[in-house]
């Protein structure tokens, strides 16, 4: 018989077993050894059944069990050690508290997924993985962010696969209840909401559950309510579901119903209100539309309140492909806005400018959920070097006029959360040569020193631990495989091969992410013979660990993991190669220390970070990998391998595959397997451990997620605070009022005659030419634009690379015809072909960059010397 109604029962803890349930319900402990290793001692069996998630646990521990711990004084006292410990975590002053800037009071976090542990299911991938370390990141650091999300009630899908091998999609309900979560509430206890406006006279209504992530706050709103319509109730329902007006919903509640809860939980709280507001991917982009509300409500005009808003907006960009960006259709986003429905004080017409493809090679229907983001962001920025230079050209199109180069989007490059990701042992031999304190501030803060230490190890237990950890992940591998091959619908007779799946002293490669297509999941099937020779070497074998979930629209995913599958499951071969179904962050924790080589094949530049290599690299894993996303950037051979990518124009995607392929196989061949496999005097490996050794210092203290927030703080989130603080109501109109006068007016902007003090074209490096240029300024003052000098190295179509600029200064007052002459400097400080030109852009003191405007003036062809190449 079914329930007609649930309850979840909770526990009457003993009163000197309280503090547990606090420690439980911050989510510190999911990456906090010594609080895992109380609850674990609290009923070891229970633990390991409730998937180490310890509100599950404090459920499911009979009373008896709890009496005895009342009275255990050894249990007592390690858990006041715990309890005091989170306390003068969560209270202490930490990096952030310790900075000479005036940083930001606060900064809310906007996310429409967060991995923060497998106990709250709310991610699918890389995006949600790297807010959850984002967050634990902050708190490490003592940043005061307020996360914000929703509360997916079915989360992602999890993946089982059929006899076949064709991926299988489940999606459990999860009741908030039985989750490290409180609701949040109002003084007389009912639950906080927040409402939206929908077409129709309709309301869409929210609860907000609060996770406690360390310092941290995460704000997550959820539509299965009771006030809410069936169809309403559903909104929150699955990550990455439903149709395009269900994915507009979503992101609306989580972008404005977001900026509401926010106000909603520092009102209970007193928690200091964000100065900034930083959007991580275009989901939560229509937070910029709320708050424009908002200051239009407290009196100014829209355009003022986008710019005020825009000041203190960072907008991060992880996607390399206009595919990946949501976009919808104008009307239905018309249809959600306006006077029936949601921000009804706010023109429709002015909405969907914001987000309209007006501009060369856009669609002018769609509405885009990153251009909405970029226009209201005053700083934005991609997810490492190589993925900043991809954005730059792939939004272009906003800045008409400037070179992909000086396209207003940095980067800052991923990273990932050291004390989530690096395996126990690791940490206790990091502990055992430095301390537990300084290993804990090298994985949390950075500091290349004090990873230095790593070059003291010794070779036996550097090798001793990467063996021990080997035979962890083949237990894993082993469980997990039996585990699926029961779903897949066999009987135990069936099963005793699997005992011998993996051996612990075989180089073991590990591969899983997600599988969509550019992913190349099954590259290192493009040759099996070749493959299996690699696997099956009687003296240098290779073993092969893989997982990766599809996209459950994505039927091209699924027969690449079905193909995958298929060979796995090859007699010859399954003891050396094996797909696990249902990854996740709790095998992700097995998988990457078990790993000798993490493998990475991506279609350059297609991976815009990629940090799955990062997290093995932390355990000393060797990457092997495609130069793309931060492998580009901080590739050596000290510390690992590159494969070859044969990403020119003319060659067609089979044939760029064969050769990528051939190139990997070659490496295993020839420089990665022998590495391995071969012995020095004493018996190690030792030229491979000195490449885990170069690994930890390194490549350790780049890709710690602490270096990622510290450079968010420095280098975007305090100009954003300064600019916020800057931006008032005066300062606002008179920025908007300015540029509006410099839009209707730059028609009359001319560069109409340029020259200099080179009587020839060649000259000497090191000397100055003297420059004096022309300009028409119309209705325009001096103090209204920067007239720059440009120039740098050219190549045979005379386009300047590498181009630097020079201001010029005004000389006296406009001429009879109205025109202003500038001079300057010109220095010569690079040999070979050289040219230069010149140009006038908007300049004012509030302004974050000279192309924010997208307005620039260049000299015409016949105008004077033109951009003459000055040295051969």
């Amino acid at each position: 018989m079914k329930a007609i109604r649930r309850f979840t029962v909770r526990p009457v803890l003993p009163e000197p077993l309280r503090p547990l349930n606090d420690l439980a319900r911050n989510l510190r402990w999911s990456w906090h050894a010594e609080t895992r290793d109380l609850f674990r001692s609290v009923d070891p069996e229970r633990w390991a059944a409730s998937g180490h998630d310890p509100v599950r646990l404090l459920g499911s521990v009979p009373p008896g069990r709890l009496a005895e711990l009342a009275e255990d004084r050894r249990f007592l006292r390690r858990l006041a050690a715990v309890a005091g410990d989170l306390g003068d975590y969560v209270t202490g002053e930490r990096w952030y508290q310790h900075q000479s800037a005036e940083l930001p009071a606060a900064v809310a976090y906007f996310s429409p997924e967060f991995g923060i542990t497998a106990a709250l299911p709310q991610y699918s991938g890389g995006l949600g993985i790297l807010a959850g370390d984002h967050l634990k990141a902050a708190s490490d650091l003592g940043v005061p962010l307020i996360g914000v999300g929703l509360l997916y009630r079915h989360g992602y899908f999890r993946q089982t696969l059929s006899r076949d091998g064709w991926q299988q999609e489940h999606y459990p309900v999860l009741d908030p209840n039985e989750l490290p979560l409180t609701l949040l509430k109002e003084p007389d206890d009912t639950p906080a909401q927040v409402s939206l406006a929908l077409p129709g006279g309709r309301s869409l209504h929210a609860r907000i559950w609060l996770a406690q992530v360390g310092r941290v706050p995460l704000l997550m709103l959820d539509s299965d309510v009771e006030e809410n319509d069936l169809g309403e109730r559903g909104v929150t329902d699955r990550l990455y579901g439903g149709g395009s007006e269900h994915r507009l919903l979503q992101e609306m509640l989580l972008g404005i119903g977001g900026v509401r809860a926010v106000r909603t939980y520092c009102r209970l709280t007193g928690h200091p209100a964000p100065e900034v507001f930083h959007t991580n991917e275009g989901h939560a982009g229509f937070l910029g539309l709320e708050r424009i509300a908002e200051l239009c409500a407290d009196g100014l005009d829209f355009d003022p309140a986008l710019e005020a808003v825009r000041a203190g907006t960072v907008f991060t960009t992880h996607t390399p492909v206009p595919a990946g960006i949501d976009r919808f259709d104008r009307e239905l986003v018309a249809h959600h806005f306006g006077p029936a429905a949601e921000l009804p004080t706010i023109d429709v017409e002015r909405i969907l400018r914001l987000g309209m493809e007006t501009y060369p090679g856009g669609e002018p229907n769609l509405f885009n959920m990153a251009v909405m983001g970029l226009r209201l962001a005053q700083r934005a920025n991609g997810v490492s070097l190589l993925h900043g230079n991809v954005s730059r050209e792939m939004f272009s199109g906003l800045w008409p006029g400037f070179d992909p180069d000086e396209v207003p989007i940095t980067s800052v490059t991923n990273g990932v959360h050291a004390p989530t990701w690096v395996a126990p042992e690791v940490f206790r031999l990091g502990a055992r040569q430095i301390g537990v304190r300084r290993t804990e501030d090298a994985m949390t803060v950075g500091g290349s020193d004090r990873w230095d230490s790593v070059a003291e190890i010794p070779d036996q237990d550097v090798w001793e631990l990467r063996r021990a950890l080997r035979e962890q992940l083949v237990t894993e591998v082993r469980e997990r495989l039996r585990a699926s091959w029961r779903q897949r619908g066999a009987g135990t007779a069936e099963l005793g091969w699997i005992d011998g799946v993996l051996d612990p002293d075989v180089l073991t490669i590990g591969f899983a992410r997600r599988v969509p297509s550019y992913k190349r999941l099954t590259l290192m099937l493009r040759d099996r013979d070749r493959l299996m020779d690699l696997l099956l070497h009687p003296e240098r074998p290779v073993q092969i660990v893989v997982a990766g979930k599809a996209h459950p629209a994505d039927d091209g995913g699924k027969r690449l993991v079905q193909e995958l599958v298929r060979f796995a499951d090859d007699p010859r071969v399954r003891h050396r190669i094996v797909f696990l179904p249902d990854y996740g962050m709790a095998m992700a924790q097995k998988l990457y220390p078990g790993c000798d080589i993490w493998l990475n094949n991506p279609l350059r530049p297609l991976e815009a970070c990629g940090t799955s290599g990062m997290k093995a690299a932390l355990n000393g894993c060797l990457n092997l990998s495609v130069r793309d996303g931060w492998w580009d950037e901080w590739f050596q051979p000290d510390f690992g391998w590159a494969i070859p990518t044969a990403d020119g124009t003319g060659t067609d995607p089979d044939r760029r595959d064969d050769i990528e392929a051939a190139a990997l196989y070659d490496l295993l061949e020839q420089r990665v397997t022998p590495r391995f496999y071969e012995r020095g005097r004493d018996g190690l490996p030792d030229r491979w451990i000195e490449m885990v050794r170069q690994t930890l210092t390194l490549l350790g203290p780049k890709v710690l997620a602490g270096r990622m927030v510290r450079e968010y703080v420095e280098r975007l989130y305090t100009p954003a605070a300064h600019a916020h603080r800057a931006m008032a109501p005066e300062a606002a109109r008179e920025l908007a009022d300015w540029k509006a006068r410099v839009r209707s007016a730059w028609h009359g902007v001319t560069v109409d005659h340029v020259e200099t003090s080179a009587a020839t074209p060649t000259a000497e490096l090191g000397s100055t030419l003297s420059l004096r240029v022309r300009v028409g300024l119309g209705d325009l003052g001096p103090d209204d634009v920067e007239v720059q000098a440009v120039s740098g190295r050219v190549d045979p179509e005379d386009r300047i690379a590498d181009a630097s600029t020079v201001p010029l200064k005004p000389v006296g007052s406009p001429d009879e015809e109205g025109r202003w002459v500038y001079e300057g400097p010109l220095s010569l400080d690079r040999t070979g072909p050289y040219g230069y030109t010149v140009r006038i852009l908007p300049a004012h003191r509030l302004l974050a960059s000279g192309a924010e405007l997208g307005l620039v003036a260049v000299p015409s062809e016949g105008t004077g010397e033109g951009a003459g190449v000055l040295m051969r």
